[in-house]
């Protein structure tokens, strides 16, 4: 195992003072590695777990661990249903409770989700994966001593960049420590586009409000919270201190991007233009990796990931993306039924195989062979990880509706030009405030 006590406490200054990307019962039955092959649940009663999940780029890899277990565990039935990429997951959620049909297990994720849920989220009272969660992994989830939640994993998101388009540009990424690095390589890269092959420099996803809504924000803003998801969470107010740097970083990107930038969505960025090699850069995370392995392995294994440059330091932004929370509304066997299946899938030895190989997760939890770490976004990612070379996702503090909602919207009206950035910033210092109250 490659756990040390010197890297696991880095990860905790990491992500953690944050919390992170974006709650039951009493249930550690199937968490030991010697419960594989359990019948999930004591009784041996048939139970049906509805479970309503967010991450679009593992759907067929969940599915399939779903499809292991029910073999495994013949008495239970897990129902999976996927909503996120181009949906707003939050939304179709609270869709979804409004309507009657609420899942047994979720996705939150931090304090502001939990807020928004807490009167059907269920304490976990017994659970292996909790008991093996990384110092600071649960902070988002824990209230009153009592945990809420079970991570799902640990992500990180910058540049994605291709390697070998960077070689022939004569372009060192380690030399792009600051706006004015990352500008001068985005202007030789635009001067070499026929040479290069490229259709533009960055492929800039304008539909996907998620993109700069959560990420590009929580990186500008992080240091105004210090890199403290609960500083965000209770702050009254919000000041965009580094609002010009941040308008500088959606400008480049927009100005250098495929067009037009409004319509193009996850998919055109991932898989058509950054797989296909048409753009040399993309904002995204290490769960895009999937994608482009599947299209384009030689390009996938030639990517790397660089840091958001802000205030002149290159720190890679890291947290925990969502929690798998269970409905305290479900019965009491199916709330155990869901605690045994989800510790099954981050203790159980076949569990920790998926996640680490067919996931490519960077896991959030104790003993994992984290030299399997397969995928170089995930090495490079955990790497800065181990070093402390991170910022906090502050995001996941943002008052609902913020990120996508509000600002994520108004920087839509400003990149069709409907609306200046000092109204982008203005209307969102405002809901924020509004709030808060």
């Amino acid at each position: 195992m490659t756990k040390t006590k010197w890297g696991y406490s880095l990860l905790l200054s990491l992500v953690l003072m944050l919390g992170a990307c974006g709650n039951s019962g009493d249930g550690g039955g199937a968490a030991s590695e010697s419960s594989e092959g359990s019948d999930g649940n004591e009784s041996g009663e048939e139970v049906t777990i509805d479970l309503y999940q967010f991450k679009v780029e593992f759907r067929e890899q969940f599915e399939n661990l779903v499809a292991t277990y029910e073999e495994e565990n013949p008495n239970v039935t897990i129902n999976v249903e996927t909503v996120g990429g181009g949906n707003d997951y939050g939304a179709t959620l609270k869709s979804k409770i409004a309507s009657g049909e609420e899942p047994d297990i979720f996705n939150i994720g931090g304090p502001q989700d939990y807020e928004d849920h807490k009167d059907r989220i269920a304490p976990i009272e017994d659970s292996e994966a909790i008991n093996t969660a990384l110092d600071g992994t649960l902070d988002s989830v824990t209230i009153d001593d009592q945990v809420y939640g079970i991570p799902y994993n640990l992500e990180g998101y910058g540049l994605i960049y291709n390697k070998q388009i960077f070689e022939e540009a004569g372009i060192n990424p380690e030399d792009l420590t600051s706006m004015e690095d990352l500008q001068a390589a985005t202007e030789k890269l635009d001067g070499m586009k026929e040479e290069l092959g490229l259709d533009a420099v960055y492929a800039f996803p304008g539909k996907e409000r998620w993109v700069y809504g959560n990420h590009t924000s929580s990186s500008f803003l992080a240091p105004e919270f210090n890199n403290n998801v609960t500083e965000a969470f209770e702050a009254d107010t919000v000041e965009f201190e580094l609002s010009e740097d941040l308008k500088t970083y959606i400008d480049m990107q927009a100005d250098y991007s495929v067009t037009p930038v409004l319509s193009l969505d996850y998919s055109q960025q991932v898989e058509a233009l950054y797989s296909m090699g048409k753009v040399a850069m993309i904002q995204q995370g290490n769960w895009a990796y999937p994608s482009i392995e599947q299209i384009a392995p030689e390009v996938a294994e030639d990517s790397g990931i660089l840091p958001i440059p802000v205030e002149g330091e290159a720190k890679m932004p890291v947290g925990v993306p969502q929690y798998w929370v269970v409905n305290s509304g479900a019965e009491e066997n199916v709330q155990k039924a869901a605690v045994e299946f989800l510790d099954w899938i981050y203790t159980s030895d076949e569990g920790k195989e998926i996640v680490l190989n067919e996931f490519n997760f960077i896991p959030a939890y104790e003993d994992y062979d984290t030299s399997q770490i397969s995928d170089p976004l995930s090495k490079e990612i955990y790497e800065y990880t181990e070093e402390g070379n991170t910022s906090g996702w502050v995001f996941l503090g943002y008052p609902t509706g913020f990120s996508e909602d509000v600002f994520g919207n108004n920087v839509q009206q400003y990149l069709s030009g409907e609306i200046t950035w000092e109204e982008v910033i203005e209307n969102s210092k405002s809901y924020w405030e509004e709030n808060r109250k």
